[in-house]
């Protein structure tokens, strides 16, 4: 767990500054639309749409702009088909990177994605190349403040969780992904606020990499994650605290 938590790290430092941005709500406009059309609108029988809704809250997205989302996902209202899709593809140093984005234009995005591959020192590669380097868990992380280990721990695990662990000032529960509805309502019925929960990739293994390939890493993700079709990117090497100071 201990790279996974590094990720979980940059990922929060990132969130930060697209929030700043503003990329954060385009972002999040797309998953609303896609959840909403896949599972309908309702978030109360839409797990999906109930989480992506979560989190645009806490992000201080207007109501208005989250409804015009779920509208527009439903048909209701006019808008752009938005199609899931998944690049894979190789870092410096051989890292294994999956790329997963929301388009209205597959090729278009793939061109693009590619040439930010070639100019960050990496290369696009075929389906299914390094998908299976990682696996799909729930990650739900709550901060030390607001429960003990234990209450959390006796929580989680009886509501299916697979792991819990201690993090700086946070805990991180991993679940199975069809655990992960229940886990998190487990810990909110509980009144137990949670900093974030998502279904997310987690690297099965991570690759060790020099300081200078993975600060090339890291800037390859930055510039992918900076593309507007780009949901989330993850890599499965194991940053060195070294360069962890520098992003801190």
């Amino acid at each position: 767990m201990s790279g996974h938590s590094k990720w979980a790290s940059i990922k929060h430092k990132k969130a930060l500054v697209d929030s700043k941005r503003g990329k954060v709500f385009t972002k999040l406009i797309k998953e609303i639309t896609v959840a909403a059309r896949v599972g309908g609108g309702d978030p109360n029988s839409n797990p999906r749409l109930r989480t992506v809704i979560q989190s645009a809250k806490a992000a201080n997205m207007p109501a208005d702009n989250i409804d015009r989302a779920v509208k527009k996902g439903t048909g209701e209202l006019e808008g752009v088909t938005y199609e899931e899709v998944n690049y894979e593809g190789y870092g410096p140093q051989g890292v294994a990177i999956l790329v997963q984005c929301l388009t209205d234009n597959k090729n278009r995005t793939a061109s693009e994605i590619r040439n930010i591959f070639n100019k960050g020192g990496g290369s696009m590669a075929g389906a299914g190349s390094v998908a299976w380097l990682f696996e799909k868990k729930g990650l739900i992380v709550v901060s030390k403040g607001k429960a003990t280990e234990d209450q959390l721990m006796e929580i989680a695990l009886s509501a299916g969780a697979d792991d819990l662990t201690t993090v700086d000032d946070k805990f991180e529960i991993l679940t199975d992904p069809h655990d992960f509805w229940s886990v998190r309502e487990a810990i909110e019925k509980a009144k137990i606020p949670t900093e974030s929960a998502q279904l997310t990739m987690i690297p099965k293994n991570q690759a060790p990499v020099s300081t200078d390939a993975a600060r090339s890493v890291l800037k390859l993700i930055e510039d992918l994650e900076d593309h507007d079709d780009v949901q989330n990117v993850y890599a499965n090497c194991d940053i060195p605290d070294e360069v962890m100071k520098e992003i801190a």
